[in-house]
């Protein structure tokens, strides 16, 4: 027993010292360039958890769960901060909420009960997508002079929450992108997406952690696909790190800074079709 309890307390170590190195890396990439800390944390965690000794078949599952905890504080600053602003659209947020909330208790559903060798092969596909957006798209393009709305709406955001819900990220990553592409200046579905955020976060959260409540493979601190431990490690760690990398952001070209986030990206999913489809892992 007393063997068992050392062995939990240096993985419980271990993950918690993981888990710092991934806030503090999704800080200065998201103060850098303006991404939210989803798109960072996973693929970090993903490669992180089984270092610390975090079994294979539920890491993908623990990162996408724990991502989706570590955004709801940080929607909640975010969110009110735009709102004083007065970038956060209420009507736009009211439209595209109820599609959202579907989309998200679908793909919390579907992620749990998913093996982690399909959340890894769907979160690298995506990556793939953004990291060719970020790279290749030289104007901001436009379809529709304004957003779509009815059925058209609760479609498009069901697709943002259930992706979102999915891949552990807070919906700017996809919602930002949809809404410039319907009219909406970028500030404003900045700060609209940074509500968005909190819509997926919190459902998203609770799904992975109530699906994961049975499963063995849990390393210490776990509540379902939530790791707390993580989860307390990466937030303040997050924000203690994001100023430098706002810092930082005034004096590199943000050319240069898309295309290195593009870069990562792309070496991300790479990776990870490399390691699930080559490799067998996840």
């Amino acid at each position: 027993m007393i063997e068992a309890l050392g062995a939990d307390l240096e993985v419980a170590l271990l993950l918690f010292a993981a888990a710092i190195g991934t806030g503090l890396a999704a800080g200065v990439l998201a103060g850098l360039l303006g991404v939210g800390g989803g798109i960072v944390i996973v693929p970090m965690l993903y490669w992180l958890l089984p270092v610390a000794g975090v079994d294979e078949s539920v890491r993908m599952h623990l990162a996408v769960g724990t991502s989706l905890a570590t955004i709801i504080p940080t929607a909640i600053v975010s969110a009110l901060a735009h709102r004083r602003r007065g970038a956060v659209d209420i009507d736009l947020l009211r439209t595209y909420a109820p599609g959202i909330v579907v989309g998200v208790l679908i793909g919390a559903a579907f992620g749990v009960r998913a093996g982690g060798s399909v959340l890894t092969l769907i979160f690298a596909t995506v990556a793939l997508v953004i990291a060719a957006d970020m790279a290749l798209r030289r104007n901001q393009v436009q379809v529709a002079p304004r957003p779509v709305r009815g059925l058209a709406a609760q479609g498009i955001g069901a697709v943002i929450g259930a992706v979102s819900a999915v891949m552990g990220i807070g919906g700017g990553t996809l919602s930002v992108p949809a809404f410039t592409l319907m009219g909406v200046p970028v500030h404003r579905a900045v700060g609209t997406a940074a509500a968005i955020g909190l819509i997926i976060a919190i459902p998203g959260a609770i799904g992975f952690m109530l699906g994961g409540l049975d499963d063995p493979h849990l390393p210490p601190g776990s509540v379902g696909y939530v790791n707390l431990l993580a989860f307390l490690a990466i937030v303040p760690a997050t924000m203690l790190a994001a100023p430098h990398g706002v810092r930082l952001a005034h004096a590199i070209s943000p050319k240069a800074l898309r295309l290195a986030f593009a870069f990562f990206l792309l070496v991300t999913a790479l990776r990870m079709f490399q390691n699930t489809l080559v490799g067998g892992g996840g």
